[in-house]
């Protein structure tokens, strides 16, 4: 499978998460001292069984995270 934009900048997709949990997951990442960057998730983008995403994709992000320390471009 060919990769993200995201992914050759050093992006490591983790999950897909309901919005409302996304802040915990961010703190998490971050005392981990790994950088954390959350995306709106794009149905036709999704892997999978994306059923309950085009029902209410708005609800949803994707994390990604990197190291802090890694040379990331």
């Amino acid at each position: 499978m060919k990769k993200s934009r995201l992914e050759e900048e050093g992006w490591e997709k983790k999950f897909t998460i309901e919005e409302n949990r996304v802040n915990e997951y961010v703190e998490l990442y971050e005392s981990l001292d790994q950088e954390v960057r959350v995306e709106p998730v794009v149905p036709g983008e999704m892997e999978g069984c994306a059923e309950c995403f085009k029902a209410d994709c708005d609800n949803y992000r994707i994390i990604y995270t990197r190291s802090k320390y890694v040379n990331n471009g």
